[in-house]
């Protein structure tokens, strides 16, 4: 994890609008240690949903829903825009789709990231214009070794790399034309969930010829370059053959799967920094990948091959530097593992599918990505499916809502930090108690609450929050199902106190409005902070030394 490096003192407006024909794109900026996305001048945090696939390919399907997604406190939608839809014809575009989406968007103070489904999504090739379907000459499709076509276009078609790039640059110029006052996007992502299936490889003629040739400089330029720092995984792999700067993908990446995934993973990164390129040229905003996750024991091929998986990050980072970062899509239960392996100095988190938003856990992972890790943003997926009975979704989104201000102003610091238990893939999970120094003051978080072994169940898989320190010793606590006891670091005084503790909401204006003091039994006689299990609230406590 990036850890947080010094204090911002100037408090941060999300708010301000800029003066019309004074914007620029979004962008992403450095604070600190951390990344944030610069909107209308001042950062955003995506507190967002993405829409199940086929939601935003009808008006009339998502008209109640802005409305609804608005209430749940969602402020940015993300949304996929089909190649089919906007370029039906060749050379033709129909922008009534996606203008109807972000009339929708504005009338609802929403932002949008918009998904790109233009040659591959959850690698098949199910969204692209008829037109390219039909004609697999021009468009050809990658293929199985025994020759049998897969649907799934090659990444070795020159046209279709043409004709993707011409629609996505069209997509982003239109964007540039009917948005670049008000940057109701806010960033674009490039093509979904890329991978090669059922094989690890794509064994087309073409496919074939340039697995013969030899490994590209420009990668092992880059392993060279950064050999110290290379992701364990690629950098055993590479080093163990002699860490050759020559030679055939089987002789620089070992027999069979491994250097086909290798090569996969090249390719579809070189198309997708074309892509890119050509995307940024008509609208220079944000644009990211996203990565469908390996299933532990599973060969490339039974899972997306050459998709921008932890164990291939060089490889994208080498073939595709046009991309801004690569994100994790998670539905695996060690979602605290995956995003460590994410959140580097090259590569600012953004968590773009987590789970359906339904899942128990997605709040806590809210929590935690956003404080833990200096998350740009995060979403669980099929927002739409829940926003009619949103449940803890909303609640603990509005309490985001409200800390929103204060995590964009502490993040890259050290004045902030998430805490959920840790889960492995197999679903085991340690709830043993967690601790940071924030301040002057160590905490330690634990997740027990009153049991005494907990198991994970629907309401434990969603104990979590975050702690952020808004004064000398004064932080906010905010979350659900966790304890928190604190004591001194360094001086004389060797025991701490609770001074003031209030639960309480800050109001749209910003103004902290108290509720109950919970200076008697709610924290055990000054002992302790608690925020049980199934109420997501924000505490806020000023603590104090003495002997």
């Amino acid at each position: 994890m990036i850890r947080k490096l010094a204090l911002c003192s100037a408090a941060l407006s999300i708010a301000a609008l800029p003066l019309p024909g004074l914007a620029n794109p979004p962008e992403l900026r450095r604070q600190r240690s951390a990344t944030q996305l610069i909107v209308n001048g001042q950062p955003h945090l995506i507190i967002g949903g993405e829409l199940s696939n086929s939601a935003a390919s009808s008006a009339d399907y998502m008209a109640p829903h802005w409305a609804r997604l608005k209430a749940m406190h969602v402020d940015t939608v993300l949304a996929p825009v089909a190649w089919e839809l906007i370029e039906p014809v060749e050379g033709r575009y129909d922008w009534s789709s996606f203008d109807a989406m972000l009339k929708a968007a504005r009338a609802n103070d929403l932002k949008l990231v918009i998904l790109w489904f233009g040659a591959w999504k959850n690698s098949m090739s199910t969204y692209v214009p008829s037109w390219v379907k039909r004609d697999q000459a021009r468009f050809p499709r990658a293929q199985t070794p025994g020759g049998q076509g897969i649907e799934i276009l090659s990444t070795f078609g020159a046209e279709t790399l043409k004709a993707d790039s011409r629609a996505f640059a069209a997509l982003m110029a239109h964007i540039k034309a009917v948005d670049d006052a008000q940057n109701t996007v806010v960033m674009t992502q490039v093509e979904n969930e890329i991978g090669m299936l059922p094989v690890a490889r794509d064994y087309s003629p073409a496919a074939n010829a340039a697995f013969r040739e030899p490994v590209p400089a420009q990668l092992t330029d880059y392993l060279a370059r950064n050999r110290d720092s290379l992701v364990p995984e690629m950098k055993a792999m590479w080093l163990e053959r002699g860490a050759k700067m020559q030679g055939s993908w089987e002789e620089l990446f070992g027999p069979g799967d491994a250097a086909a995934e290798v090569f996969t993973a090249w390719h579809y990164a070189r198309f997708a920094d074309e892509l890119t390129r050509a995307g940024k040229a008509g609208y220079a905003m944000p644009m990211y990948v996203n990565v469908a996750l390996n299933r532990p024991g599973r060969a490339p091929g039974e899972y997306p091959s050459g998709g921008p998986l932890p164990h291939l990050f060089d490889v994208w980072k080498a073939g595709a530097p046009s991309i801004d970062f690569l994100a994790p899509d998670i539905y695996f239960p060690n979602f605290t593992r995956i995003i460590a392996r994410y959140d580097r100095s090259d590569n600012p988190l953004f968590v773009p599918e987590a789970h359906n938003a339904d899942n128990p856990a997605v709040p806590a992972n809210a929590f935690y990505a956003l404080a833990e890790h200096d998350a740009i943003g995060f979403s669980p997926f099929s927002i739409d499916s829940i926003d009619a009975e949103p449940g803890a979704l909303e609640q603990a989104y509005g309490v985001l809502q409200q800390l929103k201000p204060f995590i964009l102003q502490h993040q890259g610091t050290d004045r902030i930090a998430g805490f959920k238990p840790h889960q492995a893939y197999d679903e085991t999970v340690d709830f043993a108690p967690q601790e940071r120094v924030i301040g002057d003051y160590r905490f330690t978080v634990s997740f027990t609450m009153d049991i005494q072994r907990p198991a994970l169940t629907p309401q434990t898989a969603g104990f979590g929050g975050m702690i952020i320190q808004i004064g000398p010793e004064e932080y906010l606590i905010a979350g659900q199902g966790i304890t928190v006891t604190f004591k001194p670091v360094g001086g004389d005084q060797p025991l701490a106190g609770i001074d003031v503790a209030h639960e309480g909401v800050f109001d749209a204006a910003g103004n902290w409005k108290p509720g109950r003091l919970l200076n008697g039994d709610q924290t055990h006689q000054g002992r302790h902070i608690r925020l049980f299990p199934g109420d997501w609230q924000i505490q806020r406590v000023k603590l104090y030394r003495y002997r």
